[in-house]
C-alpha cells in the first residue's frame, strides 16, 4: 500500500515489520512491554491483546520456541501484521487473527495461554471531540471499542490459572489497574517506573500478575531513558537496540 514502509526491530536489525505513519507505527511503549515480559524459552503459549500491527508478537518471537497469537480488531492492522509474520519466515510461529477482546474468540482457548500481553488504548475521552481525527489511531490510543477493564477480563479469561499477564500502561491510571487485576484474580507481582528523564516524573508503568497468584508485590528499579543530554541511558540503549 502507498502509505506504508518496511522498518527493522531496532533490537536485532534483522527482524521486519510493515509499518505506516497514517495507520499504525510501534512506540517506545510495545519495546518496553516486550522486554519486561516473562517468556518461556523451549516451549508455551503466548497471547497479545491489542496486537495492532504484530509488533509484540515479532519482538517475542525471537526469545521463545512456544506459540504467539496476536489479537486485533482493525482488520487493515492484521493484515499487515499477518504480511510482516509471513514477510519474517515465523508463520509455524506467530498468528494473527481478527476479533474483538470483548467477545470470546472461537479460535482461543480459554484458561490455555501460559503468558498473556497487552498494550492497550490509554485514553479514556467520552467527548468525541478529544479523539484523534484519524480512526485507526483513535482506536489505537482511546478506550472506544474496550475498556481497561474489558483488556483485564479478556487477560483473565484467556490465561490459565498460575500463568502470567503483562501490561504497560500510564501512570495516572495505576490504581485502576491494581484494582482490576485484584476483581479479576490476577495478583500483581512485579511494577516498574519508567522515566523519561532522572530529574522527571514517571510517564510509563509496566505491571505483571499472576492469575489465581499468592499476594506480594514486588517494585523493580525505576527505569530512565534519556540522561540530561538527550542520549538514551545505557540500560535504554541495550533495550531498545540490544547492545
Amino acid at each position: 500500500m502507498d502509505d506504508e514502509r518496511l522498518d527493522y526491530l531496532m533490537s536485532d536489525g534483522k527482524t521486519q515489520i510493515i509499518q505506516s505513519p497514517t495507520i499504525f507505527s510501534y512506540s517506545l511503549d510495545a519495546v518496553l512491554l516486550a522486554n519486561f515480559t516473562y517468556v518461556p524459552i523451549n516451549k508455551g503459549n503466548i497471547l497479545d491483546l491489542c496486537t495492532g500491527n504484530g509488533v509484540i508478537p515479532l519482538f517475542l518471537a525471537k526469545r521463545t520456541k512456544g506459540k504467539i497469537t496476536g489479537l486485533e480488531i482493525q482488520n487493515r492492522l492484521v493484515n499487515m501484521a499477518n504480511r510482516s509474520v509471513k514477510l519474517n519466515g515465523m508463520e509455524e510461529k506467530v498468528n494473527i487473527i481478527e476479533g474483538d477482546l470483548k467477545e470470546r474468540h472461537e479460535g482461543l482457548k480459554q484458561s490455555y495461554y501460559d503468558v498473556v500481553t497487552c498494550n492497550p488504548p490509554y485514553f479514556s475521552s467520552p467527548n468525541t471531540t478529544e479523539h484523534n481525527q484519524n480512526e485507526y489511531l483513535t482506536i489505537a490510543r482511546h478506550e472506544v471499542c474496550c475498556t481497561l477493564e474489558d483488556v483485564v477480563k479478556a487477560c483473565k479469561l484467556y490465561v490459565k490459572p498460575g500463568g502470567k499477564v503483562s501490561m504497560v500502561h500510564r501512570p495516572e491510571r495505576l490504581v485502576d489497574m491494581l484494582t482490576l487485576f485484584r476483581k479479576y484474580q490476577i495478583e500483581p507481582k512485579r511494577i516498574q517506573y519508567v522515566y523519561p528523564k532522572a530529574d522527571k516524573a514517571a510517564n510509563t508503568i509496566l505491571l505483571e500478575g499472576i492469575r489465581d497468584g499468592r499476594t506480594g508485590l514486588k517494585v523493580l528499579p525505576p527505569l530512565f531513558i534519556y540522561e540530561h543530554d538527550g542520549n538514551y541511558t545505557d540500560r535504554a540503549r541495550k533495550i531498545i537496540y540490544g547492545k
